[in-house]
């Protein structure tokens, strides 16, 4: 676990957060975008928009289960992925 305030994320170590992950599910506004980083290609700057928040830092919560990566805050997707 690491403390995003005591150690933030900016765009390059967030980015590395997805070389070793298949999913990634980020929540923008009541919107969760999924991208299936096996079978996508997405370019940097998509990656960048759903990873990195408007301070230039990783957005948060962030968090990571097995080879998902869940970006930003959705009950919802919590719900299904810590059950």
């Amino acid at each position: 676990m690491v403390d995003a305030k005591k150690n933030p994320m900016g765009p390059a170590q967030a980015l590395a957060l997805t070389k070793d992950v298949d999913e990634n599910l980020a929540t923008r506004g009541k919107q969760v975008v999924r991208l299936d980083l096996r079978k996508e290609k997405p370019g940097l700057e998509q990656l960048r928009s759903l990873l990195i928040g408007p301070s230039g830092k990783l957005r948060a919560p962030t968090l990571r289960i097995g080879k998902t990566l869940l970006v930003g805050f959705d009950e919802e997707t919590y719900r299904k992925w810590l059950s």
